[in-house]
């Protein structure tokens, strides 16, 4: 029985080893921050409220996000746009399926950043600037990432580059992570080479109406330096009024998807995808709409209330203003990126309703109001209720 000595060093050539930063953090993509919960790379939606909704405080690039929505509504339309216009600010590449220039002509124009209702806030006097200031801090505490996300999360820059250049000359000004928009503003591109419009060929001779799209961003990606983000944005997937009818057939929306979903992986840092789905004609009772729901990495509905102002519901209890504007919806989010895929939580157990306004698509809990107007329990008129003069103590 022989006898050999354990843990002694394997001798070899000597290597020194040298910590290297990732090449992410070393060439930062303008509007790309890392995520306050694990790090990875994340992006912003266009909408504040969605981006603290996904959990990572933006959408995680190398995932995609399917928007559904009942109705004839295009409120799912409408966070495209959002998404859009914040990438063609940030200086993204945008993808479009199935639509051409006019439907980016209608892309919300910028009307400010946290930064500039900061110094507008300052340039206020007196009481007017102390109920503003803490108005503005109580706004900031009704955030979906009040929890893990916002207490982690990295501080909020400041977007005026002078006051960043007096405390450090070396530092370079930040750029904003997400813009507010104007609905009722269009946003001026500068760069038309910023969009790419893919559309969608009538499937005659070739095998898949999805290949063209396809073949499209693999050009692009493979093309285009790293250092360039990539958005794909799909309206309205499977429209009869868009796709081909043999687009609807399993084997070929769920080829496109499953390819997709591949190329999501393959360039997990330059890539993320946004699409909607109309459930008025793809309901998810459906076997393919579920398989489609399972490719894709986060899955929201929207259910917007009934347009009558007799059946809309009643206003949300709380503070409410004058100025409050009224839920049009409620929010149903089936998955989250990352967060599903990896079998946790980070649902909220809270109903969610979004308020589309002039200037902002906004999402935030809804509750009921206390019941009232039941005058007959009140005066005592119901039967076998006492009346409060009745009642002794």
């Amino acid at each position: 029985m022989s006898f050999r000595k354990r843990n002694l060093a394997l001798s070899g050539p000597s290597s020194s080893y040298q910590k290297t930063e990732p090449e992410a953090f070393t060439n930062p993509i303008p509007g790309v921050r890392p995520s306050p919960l694990d790090g990875r790379l994340t992006t912003s939606v266009g909408a504040s409220s969605l981006d603290d909704l996904l959990g990572h405080s933006g959408l995680a690039l190398g995932n995609s996000l399917l928007i559904e929505e009942n109705g004839t509504t295009e409120f799912s339309t409408t966070l495209l746009r959002y998404f859009a216009a914040e990438g063609i600010v940030q200086g993204h590449k945008v993808h479009i399926v199935g639509v051409g220039e006019p439907w980016a002509r209608d892309l919300p124009g910028v009307s400010g950043t946290v930064g500039e209702d900061i110094a507008r806030l300052e340039s206020r006097t007196g009481p007017e600037k102390e109920r503003m200031k803490i108005a503005w801090r109580y706004e900031r505490l009704g955030d979906f990432g009040a929890g893990l996300a916002s207490a982690r999360a990295p501080p909020a820059v400041l977007r005026n580059p002078t006051v960043d250049a007096s405390s450090n000359t070396n530092q370079a000004a930040p750029t904003t992570f997400c813009h507010t928009f104007d609905l009722t503003k269009r946003l001026r591109v500068t760069d038309p080479e910023l969009f790419n419009f893919i559309p969608v060929r009538q499937a005659s001779q070739l095998e898949s109406p999805f290949q063209p799209i396809l073949q499209s961003l693999k050009d692009h990606l493979t093309a285009a330096p790293k250092s360039v983000l990539h958005r794909l944005l799909i309206p309205n997937l499977l429209s009869p009024a868009t796709y081909p009818p043999d687009s609807i057939t399993p084997k070929h929306i769920l080829q496109f998807l499953h390819t997709l979903r591949a190329l999501l992986r393959q360039y997990p840092t330059q890539f993320a995808v946004m699409m909607t789905l109309p459930l008025m004609l793809h309901p998810r009772s459906t076997g393919l709409v579920r398989w489609m729901e399972l490719l894709s990495d986060g899955v929201m509905e929207l259910s917007p209330f009934p347009h009558s102002d007799q059946d809309a519901p009643p206003r949300t209890s709380g503070a409410a203003t004058a100025q409050e504007e009224k839920p049009q919806g409620l929010v149903k989010v089936h998955r989250l990126p990352v967060f599903s895929e990896k079998g946790g939580g980070g649902l909220s157990g809270d109903d969610l309703a979004f308020t589309v306004s002039r200037r902002k698509f906004v999402i935030k809990p809804f509750n009921l109001p206390p019941v009232e107007g039941d005058t007959e329990a009140q005066r005592g008129d119901g039967e076998g209720k006492p009346a409060k003069v009745d009642i002794e103590f």
